[in-house]
């Protein structure tokens, strides 16, 4: 893979695996398994290791997925909310131990097993035994708090018992039980409501909820597995847990002290035969070093502590009838294959339909209507079909076609060079991409009209009322009072919402539009670039790539846009409705940076990454990706990322504080 190309495909990388970081974080909506997704991450790292000058802070390499809340007051986390590492074979396991036992200069190193539960990261703060604060893990920085709504949770005391430390903060896992869950969903099934997908899903949404008596209504439980305090007071982790317990806070009784690598992976064995008769749901085991000290010593990357991992289970997998295949068209046009099976059970639910991805995932696995096929449930979420069962395959049954034209609007289908995917290149007339793309441009991070949702977009859109996102501006009180159930408070909410939206920002703006491969960062990139839509309407392809981190792909594909007639013709109604097409230019503050390169690694404790961007931006420095012999200064915090570190020392390049920056910039 050549430079070029290795930056594409790390860009396209990083843009799907921050779309799946916020349906998993954020939506509680995951599109694709746990192991998908770490495949996604793997790909990702590997590519990073061998062209680090694309290497961007931002990257989810870099940061943990979650976002914080809009309507919570957010706090930054005294100590970073890190994700941890984590692998699916006993033989990575073998080499983190060896690492470990490499780092340290011991022969054999004392773990502690806990399993895995599937849930909602949480910090709870205990000031002279009484439950003080609960923050949520958010982008791993910052966190909501949100204290009312945990204090709900039964199994948590609010008050302790026993010789507990003045101030600390443990931190686990909310979650609900599979009874607690059922029960939830007769429920809403008694209401006439729409049933909940499964228990971690619930978990997470429960504590996005505003009113803390609704989250009391949830069967919501914890368990906590990591205390910290700031005089340390126990030697070892599992000390500290058991510590914890004596005072009446709910720790798991399923960990356990192993010494050496051997009893561990007994654990492992032992759990993956017993996790299915536990009344939660667990996906693996993590394994921590049980010595503080030697945790200490190990420290962390920027994104996971050194000093643990995280085995995840083998999926399970049933076998079922193929009985059909239907094609799904997604916002962008994509054309995705669902297959529609006869009815299994699998990890408790009953699953109907699974992926085939594309037709080189359906030509690779040979499927065909009237296979028995292998059901697997990714991620214990996600069903997709891993195989065919050859042996049962009847005589004679025919190859399948993958389809010619879109199954909505009868478009003949295209499928670009070097792309998996078919798309429907109808988009202004096929439904679902209609559709698809005003619920984008309504979104949380695009245009945030919260007053109107997917349900209502397929209401006006089936109404003719709106058809494109300019239509929105449009809407009256007297247009929406002619839907069925529509109030006048409702309608009057929906056209403030609409009116609310127009102080969105250019970049929010642009995100909005829909164009591909313009994901929320490459947006700001271009907004901040071009700092107005007739700039960048006129912009070439050449001066689109010169753009800091905008391939040639996105380039093509945004030049292309805007020689679009239809498209032009939208960007003019969206201005006439008072949407912003200009970007607001940060004032510069000094200009003591000015030629200097800047990279940033780490986590700090007065500024959060942004922050120390903007200050080298607004002082005339220029902020890069990765360290090369250009970099005049790497800004390090804790955790700082090994690679950076050491391509820094290779070069020479000097290592700088937070306080050495402010120092820069005369701001002491």
């Amino acid at each position: 893979m050549n430079p070029s190309e290795a930056k594409q495909r790390i860009e396209n990388l990083s843009n799907e695996l921050h779309l799946h970081n916020y349906r998993y974080y954020v939506l509680a909506e995951p599109s694709i398994s746990d192991f998908e997704f770490d495949q996604l991450l793997k790909e990702l790292e590997y590519l990073e290791n061998q062209f680090p000058e694309f290497k961007s802070p931002e990257s989810p390499t870099q940061k943990v997925g979650g976002q914080t809340i809009d309507g919570f007051v957010t706090e930054k986390h005294k100590r970073a909310m890190l994700s941890l590492g984590n692998t699916y074979n006993e033989d990575e396991l073998k080499e983190f131990d060896e690492r470990v036992r490499s780092s340290t200069g011991l022969d054999e190193i004392e773990y502690v097993c806990e399993l895995k539960i599937d849930g909602l990261a949480i910090s709870v703060f205990f000031e002279n035994g009484e439950l003080v604060k609960a923050v949520t893990r958010g982008d791993g920085v910052q966190g909501d708090i949100v204290t009312e709504n945990v204090k709900t949770i039964r199994n948590l005391p609010k008050k302790l018992k026993g010789d507990f430390p003045a101030y600390f903060e443990v931190r686990g896992e909310i979650f609900m039980h599979r009874k607690g869950f059922e029960r939830l969903n007769e429920q809403r099934i008694q209401a006439g409501e729409p049933t909940y997908a499964n228990p971690r899903n619930v978990a997470s949404g429960s504590l996005k909820i505003k009113d803390s008596s609704e989250v009391a209504k949830r069967p919501l439980d914890i368990f906590l597995y990591q205390l910290y305090e700031d005089q340390t007071t126990f030697s070892t982790h599992s000390e500290s847990l058991d510590a914890a317990f004596s005072w009446g806070l709910p720790v798991p009784g399923t960990s356990k002290t192993c010494k050496g690598i051997d009893q561990v992976i007994d654990f492992l064995h032992e759990w993956d035969n017993k996790r299915h008769d536990l009344s939660f749901d667990t996906d693996g085991v993590v394994i921590k070093v049980n010595s503080k000290r030697l945790q200490e010593e190990l420290g962390f990357t920027a994104k996971t502590p050194r000093w643990a991992i995280a085995y995840k289970f083998q999926t399970e997998t049933a076998s079922t009838l193929l009985l059909g295949i239907t094609y799904q068209v997604g916002r962008t046009g994509a054309i995705t294959p669902v297959a529609e099976l006869q009815p299994v059970q699998l990890l408790g639910t009953t699953v109907k339909r699974a992926s085939l991805h594309n037709a080189n995932e359906m030509a690779r696995l040979d499927v065909r209507v009237g296979d028995t096929v292998f059901v697997e449930k990714g991620g214990e979420i996600i069903p997709k079909i891993v195989g065919i069962d050859f042996s049962l395959r009847p005589e004679g049954l025919p190859t399948e076609t993958y389809i010619t034209h879109c199954p909505e609007c009868s478009t003949e289908l295209v499928r670009n060079d070097g792309e998996a995917q078919h798309y429907c290149p109808n988009e202004e007339e096929c439904p679902p991409q209609v559709v698809g793309k005003l619920e984008h441009f309504i979104g949380r991070k695009a245009m945030d009209i919260q007053s109107v949702g997917s349900e209502l977009c397929e209401t006006l859109y089936q109404n003719n009322l709106v058809r494109k996102p300019s239509d929105f501006y449009r809407l009256t009180m007297e247009h929406l009072l002619q839907l069925e159930r529509m109030g006048e408070k409702s309608a009057r909410n929906i056209v403030e919402g609409i009116e609310n939206s127009k102080k969105q920002p250019f970049e929010r703006v642009l995100f909005g539009m829909g164009i591909r491969y313009v994901g929320e960062t490459v947006a700001k990139k271009l907004a901040q670039a071009f700092v107005n839509i007739e700039n960048l309407v006129s912009a070439s392809v050449e001066e689109l790539i010169a753009v800091d981190e905008i391939g040639q792909r996105i380039a093509e594909t945004v030049h292309a846009h805007f020689r679009v007639e239809k498209h032009l013709e939208e960007v003019q109604k969206l201005k006439e409705a008072g949407l912003t097409f200009e970007a607001v230019i940060a004032e510069k503050k000094g200009h003591s940076l000015e030629g200097k390169s800047f990279v940033i690694s780490g986590v700090f404790e007065k500024h959060s990454r942004d922050e120390l961007k903007d200050m080298v931006e607004s002082h005339g420095g220029k902020m890069a990706s990765g360290v090369t012999s250009k970099t005049n200064y790497l800004i390090a915090g804790s955790g700082i990322g090994p690679s950076k570190l050491e391509k820094a020392e290779k070069l020479g390049v000097p290592l700088i504080s937070e306080d050495d920056l402010m120092e820069m910039i005369g701001d002491r």
